[in-house]
């Protein structure tokens, strides 16, 4: 079911943009590499620099791990890596930069740029570098990569990769299995609270919602931006009403699995959804989203597991009993005036 999902989710509107989130979503994680490539490779997009020598590379791609460090000191589900921990050895004054982009450059590279483009066994449909680390010691970024960079795009893709990084070396220091992780909706932030320890942010709950619904409103489909003074600045909803944790009659209501992105039409518009009920045939597409956390083995995974049910089966049946329970309190159901192609 797993590999069914991932195909599913990047063979759905395959543009450049939902390549890069399959990567970011679905591609393997055991060290946390692959997300400081992926900044690098954005930030340099950015200034559209082509040709990218292994030193150019190494600047970047080494100072994001070394910041994420400070935060986290796991940054991997190995025991030991040589090139953290020369990281480490940095930020305690124990080696110098000169010492650490040498390392960088001799063992940093040695399996993120093969396994980049790699998603459920294969390569993606779009590469963003060609590596051409062995020959002549740099990579080539694409024309794909710079257009992506080059507009608000890559601003929204490079939040949704700081969010996953934040979200995913968080299980590795906690050992995260059944600790609950929530989104604190006032602050539009994903917290953890364990052992009923004082809440610590961990990162944006837009950033780590947009990916699985590839920058589009969760109803009605429309282009929506996580940057906050975009136009289409989206809002974080909760599928079933607030009002019904208010009541009593639903509990959770705040967890990742009830968390939507809506544009403001959808939301709070004229015609807009506020506390009404989501349409039934809304259901499969909420289920469709929390089973792409499910399979892309996001940390949040478990918490949705632990609160939805631990089989495919029984999480369905948990959205129908809450939906019915939604009905009989909200009374009415709401429908998004207009509905683009499915993206998601």
């Amino acid at each position: 079911m797993t590999s069914k999902l991932i195909e599913r989710f990047h063979s759905i509107e395959p543009t450049d943009a939902q390549r890069w989130r399959a990567i970011n979503l679905f591609g393997r994680n055991v060290a946390s590499y692959k997300f400081s490539l992926a900044k690098s490779i954005l930030s340099l997009a950015k200034i559209q620099k082509t040709s990218i020598s292994l030193d150019d590379l190494a600047i970047p791609y080494a100072q994001n791990l070394c910041e994420h460090l400070k935060l986290s000191p796991k940054q991997t589900s190995s025991k030991k890596s040589t090139f953290l921990e020369s990281c480490q050895n940095f930020n305690l004054n124990k080696i110098s930069k000169i010492e650490l982009l040498d390392i960088t450059k001799r063992v940093g590279f040695n399996y993120v740029l093969d396994a980049f483009h790699i998603v459920n066994g294969k390569e993606i449909g779009t590469r963003f570098f060609e590596n051409n680390r062995k020959n002549s010691k740099e990579i080539i970024l694409t024309d794909e990569i710079l257009k992506l960079a080059s507009n608000n795009q890559g601003y929204n893709l490079l939040q949704e990769t700081e969010a996953r990084w934040r979200l995913v070396e968080t299980s590795w220091s906690l050992g995260l299995s059944k600790n609950l992780i929530q989104a604190d909706f006032d602050r539009d932030a994903i917290f953890i609270d364990k052992h009923k320890q004082k809440r610590t942010d961990i990162t944006s709950s837009r950033a780590a919602l947009n990916g699985y619904q590839k920058s589009k409103c969760f109803y009605c489909f429309k282009p929506i931006s996580i940057i906050k003074d975009n136009y289409n600045f989206c809002d974080v909803d909760h599928f079933f009403p607030f009002d019904l944790k208010k009541k009593s009659v639903l509990k959770s209501v705040d967890g990742i699995w009830n968390l939507v992105l809506s544009c403001k039409d959808c939301n709070r518009g004229k015609m807009g959804k506020f506390n009404l009920v989501p349409a039934k045939r809304l259901l499969k597409r909420l289920h469709q989203r929390n089973e792409y956390y499910i399979s892309s083995h996001d940390p949040l995974r478990e918490t949705i597991i632990y609160q939805t049910g631990n089989t495919e089966i029984i999480r369905s049946s948990f959205l129908q009993n809450n939906f019915e329970t939604a009905k009989i309190n909200l009374i009415h159901e709401w429908s998004p005036k207009i509905e683009g192609n499915a993206a998601f």
